[in-house]
């Protein structure tokens, strides 16, 4: 009798400027369905260090290629929201091959315009500052959750602004630096074989649903999930419509495993 496959690990990756602990209740029912589960804390968020590496999206997905060979995992499916999902892009780009599938919430595949890269790092200059800094943070984290969320939900409104406010700046400028500093990943996305989700909030104000359709449909296997009611941060606003669409990339990604293996086993078999 053939041994069932084995669950997919995932990694779920947070957005700036918050730690993993964005994704505790969607981890939680993933470990609960009998997934392997990695939440990590990403350079200066968390518990994890800043280091004294440049800016650069590329260290973040070297981080995490250590951490899955720490924890003796050959290949993943990553979930990133928001930095998070460029993270997960800065993965696939340099290790491919340990890439088993892919969410992306809150996340373009395109670069950022000269201007916004521009204001990211005026952003970043501005978490130097003492008198700039905790009022830019009172002032933009509310965008990141929906409008209903905010209305509906004052409790995880103060939640999140409580996150970002921990949150050391040298690491919130560092995350910024590099995300401006991202590359274009149309044509990586693209050339991907892997099975992928695009995630977005209905009410993102900051990736727009227009520009996550159109990620996802530069994706080969990829397919779009909007939720209703929802911002930014998805893993925070409905972490149970999350856990769902993960739960079924990570079914479609053992599926498609377990029917290579079968295929091996044939061949094997037919040269007996």
């Amino acid at each position: 009798m053939r041994r069932p496959f084995p669950k997919t690990a995932v990694v779920l990756l947070h957005a700036l400027p918050l730690s993993s602990a964005m994704w505790d209740v969607p981890a939680a029912a993933l470990r609960a369905r009998g997934h392997r589960v990695l939440a990590p804390d990403q350079r200066g968020f968390g518990a994890a260090p800043l280091g004294s590496r440049p800016p650069s999206l590329d260290t973040v997905a070297d981080d995490l290629a250590r951490l899955l060979d720490e924890h003796d995992i050959e290949d993943a499916v990553l979930a990133g929201c928001s930095m998070g999902g460029y993270v997960a892009m800065a993965f696939a780009r340099r290790h491919r091959e340990r890439l088993r599938g892919l969410a992306l919430l809150a996340a373009r595949a395109a670069a950022d315009e000269p201007e916004t890269a521009a204001e990211r790092d005026r952003f970043a200059d501005a978490m130097a500052v003492d008198a700039l800094r905790a009022p830019l943070v009172a002032r933009t984290t509310p965008s990141l959750l929906g409008s209903t969320t905010r209305r509906a939900r004052p409790d995880l409104l103060s939640a999140v602004l409580s996150m970002a406010r921990r949150a050391e700046p040298e690491a919130i400028a560092w995350a910024q630096r590099a995300i401006a500093a991202r590359a274009d990943s149309a044509e990586l996305l693209r050339d991907l074989a892997v099975p992928s989700v695009v995630v977005s909030g209905a009410e993102d104000e900051l990736v727009t649903p227009e520009e996550a359709a159109t990620t996802a449909a530069v994706l080969r296997r990829g397919r779009f999930v909007s939720l209703p009611a929802t911002g930014h941060l998805a893993p925070v606003e409905a972490p149970e419509s999350v856990t769902d669409v993960l739960s079924t990339l990570l079914g479609e990604v053992a599926e498609g495993a377990a029917q290579a293996s079968t295929k091996t086993e044939r061949k094997g078999t037919a040269r007996c």
